[in-house]
């Protein structure tokens, strides 16, 4: 366990920004859940939106640093190649 100030100050942000990225990476797999349920449930309207909620949540994932840009990118054609099939 750390001893210094500093160090200890460097767990306590660490554990907090572990926490938060946690959470944001489960908001990506649920939103990315929901848009494919709607892909397979057919509905075209449901699929569009949850595709723009999804695409909305990567890009922010992507600029905060949690994931990479190119695979950003990579995730949001693959869900749009998917919600075009069903249109």
């Amino acid at each position: 366990m750390a001893n210094h100030k500093s160090a200890l100050k460097r767990v306590r942000q660490t554990k907090t920004r572990t926490e938060r990225n946690r959470q944001r990476k489960t908001t990506i797999k649920k939103l990315r859940k929901e848009t494919l349920g709607s892909v397979e449930a057919g509905d075209a309207k449901a699929a569009a939106e949850s595709l723009s909620k999804y695409s909305s949540a990567v890009d922010k994932a992507a600029k905060k640093g949690l994931i990479h840009k190119n695979k950003a990118a990579n995730l949001k054609s693959k869900a749009a190649k998917v919600v075009a099939s069903v249109g």
